[in-house]
């Protein structure tokens, strides 16, 4: 599979409910796919021309959508500071937000390591399933302490 065929296989799957998939050709070729995570991308993905030197890094901005419909809220309490704001760094399993079904609180955790670019919704806002409440930078993993 060359790198563009490998690029529209990826857009197919964008828009579907396909959460993880295994490939495996005869030729030896393994491909796995899940979904919200972005840890590596093959070079063979990235073709870049030889002629060409190599530009700055570009922002990989992503999406972090809701997983459920209820409210979503920012922090634990209205006393409580913010779990993150704009511009924090964040990693996989590092918790976001909380959203409210019902009277069932369920924590927000993250499964991306980059930056916050923009928080999409406020506090206390209703939120649907697959609404958008963060864009991340996946480019910009620098953790500071």
């Amino acid at each position: 599979m060359n790198p563009e065929e490998l690029k529209v296989f990826l857009e197919s799957l964008k828009n579907t409910d396909i959460e993880e998939l295994r490939l495996e050709s005869a030729g030896g070729l393994k491909v796995s796919l899940k979904k919200g995570e972005v840890d590596h991308i093959p070079e063979a993905v990235k073709p870049v021309k030889p002629s060409e030197p190599a530009a700055a890094p570009v922002n990989m901005l992503v999406p972090f959508k809701s997983p459920m419909v209820g409210t979503f809220y920012h922090s634990e309490s209205a006393d409580h500071p913010p779990f993150v704001i704009e511009g924090n760094h964040i990693v996989p399993g590092q918790k976001i937000g909380i959203i409210e079904t019902m009277k069932i609180i369920k924590d927000v955790t993250s499964n991306l390591k980059g930056k916050i670019v923009k928080i999409f919704v406020k506090n206390g806002q209703s939120v649907e399933y697959g609404q958008e409440l963060f864009q991340i930078d996946t480019a910009d993993t620098e953790t500071k302490k």
